[in-house]
Protein backbone atom coordinates (compact mmCIF):
# COMPACT_ATOMS: atom_id res chain seq x y z
CA UNK A 1 0.00 0.00 0.00
CA UNK A 2 1.47 3.36 -0.89
CA UNK A 3 1.85 6.30 1.45
CA UNK A 4 -1.03 8.30 -0.05
CA UNK A 5 -3.60 5.54 0.50
CA UNK A 6 -2.44 5.10 4.11
CA UNK A 7 -2.81 8.78 4.85
CA UNK A 8 -6.24 8.82 3.16
CA UNK A 9 -7.40 5.90 5.34
CA UNK A 10 -6.00 7.59 8.45
CA UNK A 11 -7.83 10.81 7.61
CA UNK A 12 -11.02 8.85 6.92
CA UNK A 13 -10.72 7.08 10.28
CA UNK A 14 -10.05 10.37 12.11
CA UNK A 15 -13.04 12.05 10.47
CA UNK A 16 -15.32 9.38 11.96
CA UNK A 17 -14.15 10.11 15.51
CA UNK A 18 -16.81 11.81 17.67
CA UNK A 19 -14.58 14.78 18.57
CA UNK A 20 -13.10 17.66 16.65
CA UNK A 21 -9.44 18.59 16.51
CA UNK A 22 -8.52 21.80 18.28
CA UNK A 23 -6.75 23.40 21.17
CA UNK A 24 -7.80 22.54 24.69
CA UNK A 25 -6.78 24.80 27.56
CA UNK A 26 -6.68 22.96 30.86
CA UNK A 27 -6.48 24.87 34.13
CA UNK A 28 -3.61 23.30 36.03
CA UNK A 29 -4.03 25.35 39.17
CA UNK A 30 -5.30 23.63 42.27
CA UNK A 31 -7.39 26.75 42.94
CA UNK A 32 -8.62 28.12 39.57
CA UNK A 33 -8.78 31.88 39.21
CA UNK A 34 -11.90 33.82 38.36
CA UNK A 35 -11.70 37.03 36.35
CA UNK A 36 -13.06 40.01 38.29
CA UNK A 37 -12.66 43.74 38.23
CA UNK A 38 -12.95 45.04 41.78
CA UNK A 39 -11.48 48.08 43.52
CA UNK A 40 -9.09 47.53 46.41
CA UNK A 41 -7.10 49.50 48.95
CA UNK A 42 -3.75 48.43 50.31
CA UNK A 43 -1.10 49.57 52.73
CA UNK A 44 2.33 48.14 53.47
CA UNK A 45 2.32 46.41 56.86
CA UNK A 46 4.89 48.86 58.32
CA UNK A 47 3.34 52.00 56.81
CA UNK A 48 0.29 54.22 57.09
CA UNK A 49 0.23 55.33 53.45
CA UNK A 50 -2.90 54.00 51.76
CA UNK A 51 -3.10 53.30 47.99
CA UNK A 52 -5.78 52.02 45.64
CA UNK A 53 -5.59 49.29 43.03
CA UNK A 54 -7.67 46.94 40.91
CA UNK A 55 -8.20 43.21 41.46
CA UNK A 56 -8.17 41.54 38.02
CA UNK A 57 -8.70 37.94 39.13
CA UNK A 58 -8.95 35.94 42.33
CA UNK A 59 -8.85 32.46 43.79
CA UNK A 60 -9.01 31.08 47.31
CA UNK A 61 -5.24 31.45 47.69
CA UNK A 62 -4.43 34.73 45.98
CA UNK A 63 -5.21 37.57 43.61
CA UNK A 64 -3.84 39.27 40.50
CA UNK A 65 -3.80 43.04 40.99
CA UNK A 66 -2.81 46.22 39.19
CA UNK A 67 -1.11 48.72 41.50
CA UNK A 68 -0.01 52.31 40.75
CA UNK A 69 3.43 52.04 42.34
CA UNK A 70 6.39 49.70 42.40
CA UNK A 71 6.21 47.13 45.21
CA UNK A 72 9.12 44.79 45.87
CA UNK A 73 8.89 40.99 45.86
CA UNK A 74 8.14 39.63 49.31
CA UNK A 75 6.46 42.84 50.50
CA UNK A 76 3.57 42.16 52.87
CA UNK A 77 0.42 44.22 52.32
CA UNK A 78 -2.81 44.72 54.25
CA UNK A 79 -5.50 44.60 51.59
CA UNK A 80 -9.19 45.37 51.42
CA UNK A 81 -11.21 44.29 48.37
CA UNK A 82 -14.54 46.07 47.81
CA UNK A 83 -17.59 44.50 46.16
CA UNK A 84 -21.35 44.96 45.92
CA UNK A 85 -23.48 42.89 48.24
CA UNK A 86 -27.04 43.58 47.24
CA UNK A 87 -27.58 47.33 47.50
CA UNK A 88 -24.69 47.75 49.95
CA UNK A 89 -20.91 47.77 49.69
CA UNK A 90 -18.95 45.06 51.50
CA UNK A 91 -15.27 44.22 51.70
CA UNK A 92 -12.85 41.37 52.23
CA UNK A 93 -9.78 42.05 54.37
CA UNK A 94 -6.59 40.01 54.36
CA UNK A 95 -2.83 40.17 54.57
CA UNK A 96 -1.02 39.15 51.40
CA UNK A 97 2.55 38.83 50.14
CA UNK A 98 3.84 39.89 46.71
CA UNK A 99 4.98 36.65 45.06
CA UNK A 100 5.62 37.95 41.52
CA UNK A 101 5.32 41.07 39.41
CA UNK A 102 5.76 42.35 35.86
CA UNK A 103 4.71 45.20 33.65
CA UNK A 104 1.26 44.76 32.10
CA UNK A 105 0.84 44.12 28.38
CA UNK A 106 -0.87 47.47 28.04
CA UNK A 107 0.22 50.19 30.38
CA UNK A 108 -2.61 52.01 32.12
CA UNK A 109 -1.91 54.81 34.60
CA UNK A 110 1.64 53.54 35.03
CA UNK A 111 0.27 50.45 36.76
CA UNK A 112 2.23 47.29 37.38
CA UNK A 113 0.80 43.78 37.59
CA UNK A 114 1.35 41.76 40.78
CA UNK A 115 0.54 38.30 42.04
CA UNK A 116 -0.40 38.33 45.72
CA UNK A 117 -0.72 35.21 47.84
CA UNK A 118 -2.88 35.39 50.94
CA UNK A 119 -0.72 35.14 54.03
CA UNK A 120 -3.47 35.63 56.58
CA UNK A 121 -7.23 35.78 56.17
CA UNK A 122 -9.66 35.12 59.01
CA UNK A 123 -12.55 32.69 58.65
CA UNK A 124 -15.20 35.39 58.24
CA UNK A 125 -13.33 37.08 55.38
CA UNK A 126 -12.39 33.74 53.80
CA UNK A 127 -16.07 32.72 53.83
CA UNK A 128 -16.97 36.03 52.12
CA UNK A 129 -14.28 35.40 49.48
CA UNK A 130 -15.55 31.87 48.78
CA UNK A 131 -19.13 33.12 48.52
CA UNK A 132 -18.12 35.93 46.15
CA UNK A 133 -16.22 33.50 43.91
CA UNK A 134 -19.13 31.01 43.87
CA UNK A 135 -21.62 33.77 43.00
CA UNK A 136 -19.43 35.07 40.18
CA UNK A 137 -19.10 31.56 38.72
CA UNK A 138 -22.91 31.18 38.76
CA UNK A 139 -23.47 34.50 36.96
CA UNK A 140 -20.92 33.57 34.27
CA UNK A 141 -22.40 30.10 33.66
Amino acid sequence: MNRTKRSERKEEKESKLPFKKGIVAIERRQHPRLNLELPMDYVRVNSNENYGGIVANASEVGILVYLPEKVEMGTVLKIEIFYEKGAALDSIRAIARVVWYDLPARKRWGERRYGLRFKSIDKRNFDKLQKLLRERVKTKG
